[in-house]
């Protein structure tokens, strides 16, 4: 019989999954690091929520451990890494507590908008300040939301039984999907501009990491308030000080903060911020659905080896994992280097397969190229709910197969359809190490290193030279330069390896080159 330990506090009702099937598990909450390093190596699968920290330290003692699975959406506890090395499977459960941040969203906009825990605090202290607390009405507002995704589009349909106007920035988000919810998709600059309230409902990521700051800020329009229940780092929090300290904005509610637990945080004390502990997902009714939700995935797991929500791994049997390991980590680099150069909302993405990979079970290849094309906006994302994700957005995918082999023996080729423009990239195996053979129908090999500037540029004398300058002065240094030049077209493309980090005053630097039509940089 299967042996779990669940080491933080999960409803009681996760307990009663596992003994429904069968699992034999102890509920041993509030143990220390040391306590549950000691007997981990008698257990095949872990439950926990945010508090046991899952190191390479205690995978390494993990002897028989074959499942981890949280409680939650966030793995930060979780050493990903050091767990895929020890052939563990971590999972998640990433919509377990969706109705209940957009709640809590919900609610913080209310508080805000009325001045409610102000008012309360005076209340209490027998003051009776009445004309003190002038609220105003959420009644024909223009909620703007920054990401749409499943909190977001739930939170859209709460303000519009509010009869507010709902508007959304989400470049993932089609404008299909924007009719199906009664919401007007608009451009960032758009929405700034417009909306009386903004709340953030967004990953953090490098595209979102301060987008809320000094400059986008100065945007909105005076008198606007800002809730952010989604990730700490999305608001520059000086820059949002400054701006309420100046009257443009007039309040903001924050449940997460750049660094948390949050103390001495820069915006504590102002009376026209609403602050709450990171609550979005601690209601019972969220803390009961996570609970038998993870309970559920690992007993599948351990009695059938169903893998449902897996963060690092595919669904797949153990018969195909061998041969299909090296296609899986192409698929996946593939699909990362479109989505990170997608800015606007995908229409249609075609995956095909080529050669000797045709022959094989292509469905986890095609859900890890999905994953890694949605995983740069998207919350949540795996390899199990890519596919369902992009259909609830109404992405068109399709899948080819093509036995005959081309230039290689096996080849990966993801085209990807925006709102604007349309993106290919193909690459094959070159032993077990994947390389970008095609860009946009130019012909390249390139390695695939953890930094990489994609350049797309005119063909034209000095470009290498421009780069090199550029680099060598911010001091980054070159480690592979991979070029390539489209037939009969004056365009060129560039990929450039680098061991460094390029800031943003890099990129615009070379975005400046005279023959630079767009750079990015792309990370692994």
């Amino acid at each position: 019989m299967p042996k779990v330990l669940i080491s933080d506090k999960l409803s009681p009702q996760a307990i009663e999954v596992f003994e429904k099937n069968n699992i034999e598990v102890d509920n041993k909450p509030g143990m220390t690091p040391e306590e549950i390093k000691a007997c981990i190596g008698e257990y095949d699968g872990l439950a926990i929520r945010s508090a046991t920290k899952v190191t390479a330290d205690l995978l390494e003692a993990a002897t028989n451990l074959k499942v981890v699975g949280r409680a939650g959406i966030g793995v930060d506890n979780v050493d990903l890494q050091a767990a895929t090395a020890n052939g563990v499977v971590v999972m998640n459960t990433p919509f377990g507590n969706s109705v209940t941040t957009a709640e809590h969203s919900v609610a913080m906009m209310m508080a805000l908008a009325r001045k409610i825990p102000s008012a309360n605090a005076s209340t209490h202290d027998s003051l009776w300040e009445k004309n003190k607390f002038m609220g105003v009405e959420l009644y024909a507002k223009t909620l703007g939301l920054i990401g749409c995704g499943n909190i977001g589009s739930i939170v859209a349909d709460r303000a519009q039984g509010l009869k507010m106007k709902v508007i959304a920035y989400d470049p993932f988000l089609s404008p299909e999907r924007a009719k199906d919810l009664n919401i007007e998709k608009v451009e960032l600059d758009d929405l700034l501009a417009r909306a009386d309230f903004i709340s953030l409902h967004t990953p953090l990521n490098d595209a979102t990491r301060g987008i809320l700051n000094k400059e986008s800020l100065a945007k909105t329009r005076k008198g606007v308030r800002i809730i952010n229940c989604a990730r700490g780092g999305l608001i520059v929090e000086a820059d949002l000080k400054e701006a309420i300290e100046s009257g443009h904005v007039a309040g903001a509610a924050l449940d997460v903060f750049e660094e948390e637990p949050a103390q001495n945080n820069v915006l504590f004390g102002m009376e026209q911020v609403v602050c709450t502990p990171h609550l979005g997902a601690s209601t019972s009714e969220a803390q009961e659905n996570v609970a038998i939700q993870v309970a559920e995935q690992l007993a599948d797991y351990l009695n059938n080896g169903t893998v449902t929500n897996a963060i690092n791994m595919p669904s797949v049997s153990a018969e195909d994992a061998a041969k299909l390991s090296p296609y899986l980590e192409l698929a996946e680099k593939l699909g990362s280097f479109s989505g990170q150069l997608t800015k606007t909302g995908l229409e249609e993405v075609s995956i095909e397969f080529e050669g000797k990979v045709a022959t094989y079970n292509t469905r986890p290849l095609v859900a890890v190229a999905l994953k890694g094309l949605l995983a740069p906006l998207v919350e949540g994302v795996n390899m199990v709910n890519a596919p369902l994700i992009a259909k609830e957005r109404n992405i068109k995918v399709s899948e080819v197969q093509r036995e005959q082999s081309g230039n290689y023996q096996s080849l990966i080729r993801i085209t990807v359809t925006t709102e604007k423009r349309t993106r290919e990239i193909a690459g094959a195996l070159f032993g077990a190490q994947p390389r970008i053979v095609e860009l946009h129908g130019t012909n390249l090999d390139a390695s695939i290193g953890k930094l990489m500037l994609y350049i797309n540029n005119e063909d034209k004398p000095g470009l290498i030279g421009g780069v090199g300058q550029v680099l060598g002065d911010a001091s980054i240094n070159i480690a592979n330069f991979h070029l390539g030049r489209g037939d009969g077209s004056d365009e060129a493309v560039a990929l450039v390896e680098i061991d460094q980090e390029a800031s943003a005053d890099v990129i615009k630097k070379l975005a400046e080159l005279p023959s630079a039509k767009q750079v990015c940089l792309v990370r692994f």
